[in-house]
């Protein structure tokens, strides 16, 4: 499966970790743009120069990860494009030029089914797509969780496991892996 991954799940760190987690297991294909990328950067630069580093850093040893992540939307692709915001036109010209089954992000309003729809791509929420994959293999995604939640302690995040994943926005996963 291949799925486009917005900036706005890229960036904030526990989110992206679980993620690019998942995706190195090999559950899916995840796919960006070299905008996506830039978005995630300029997202961080907001905390201040030494977190733009960071996350460039972090850009870099992703674009090692994944070496066939990046995609490039064809010329002209973007402005045929209707999304409520035009802003987010690239983000789906992105998923059309990697042939994305779907598209994470936390920005579901700003991406109608329909719209997706007619382009062959699902919106996902990474909630909704995380429980999936801890559904599907509790033990593996449980591993994961604990593993960038250990980070996140040593990061100087002491949180607990759902209130980490609450604060990651993903709180029904959260809920499940606690009644597991």
């Amino acid at each position: 499966m291949r799925v486009l991954i917005d900036a706005c799940v890229l960036y904030p760190t526990i989110l992206r970790r679980l993620v690019l987690g998942l995706a190195a297991t090999g559950a899916f294909t995840p796919l960006w743009s070299a905008r996506i990328l830039e978005e995630w950067a300029r997202a961080a630069a907001r905390d201040g120069s030494a977190s733009e580093a960071v996350a460039r850093g972090e850009i870099e040893a992703a674009r090692a990860r994944f070496p066939a992540a990046e995609v490039a939307p064809a010329p002209g692709v973007e402005a045929k494009l209707a999304l409520p915001d035009p802003d987010d036109r690239h983000v789906l010209a992105a998923a059309i030029a990697g042939g994305a089954e779907e598209l994470l992000t936390l920005n579901v309003r700003d991406f109608p089914i329909r719209a997706l729809g007619v382009h062959g791509v699902l919106r996902r929420h990474p909630d909704e797509f995380l429980l999936e994959a801890f559904h599907a293999d509790p033990a593996a995604m449980g591993a994961l969780v604990g593993e960038v939640h250990g980070r996140a302690v040593a990061d100087g995040i002491d949180l607990g496991r759902r209130a980490l994943l609450k604060k990651a926005r993903l709180p029904r996963l959260g809920k499940a892996m606690e009644a597991a």
